[in-house]
């Protein structure tokens, strides 16, 4: 009999749902302080997850959760290249 893998979950600063991880997008404050959005889910530092929608990540900016999990304050440039993640994976937005 398979053996079922065990599909990895992560919690979404936006909406608060419990999602699978390879369909969220990951943002990290790298060890040098840096926030950057890491494609590849295996940057070292601390995460946080939003899903790819526009609405997830705006509820995440106005109640500053997204800030609150990476423990620092999110830029302007910062939230531009989640942004630009979101078009990427989502063109019909």
């Amino acid at each position: 009999m398979a053996r079922l893998k065990k599909i990895p979950q992560r919690l979404c600063v936006g909406c608060q749902e419990m999602k699978p991880k390879r369909e969220m997008i990951r943002i990290v404050r790298t060890p040098e302080e840096q926030i950057a959005v890491d494609p590849t889910g295996k940057m070292s530092g601390r995460g946080a997850y939003v899903c790819p929608s526009e609405q997830c990540l705006t509820e995440a900016l106005k109640r500053k959760r997204l800030g609150r999990a990476l423990e620092r304050t999110v830029s302007e440039q910062v939230v531009e290249a989640i942004r630009e993640e979101l078009m990427r994976r989502c063109p019909k937005m």
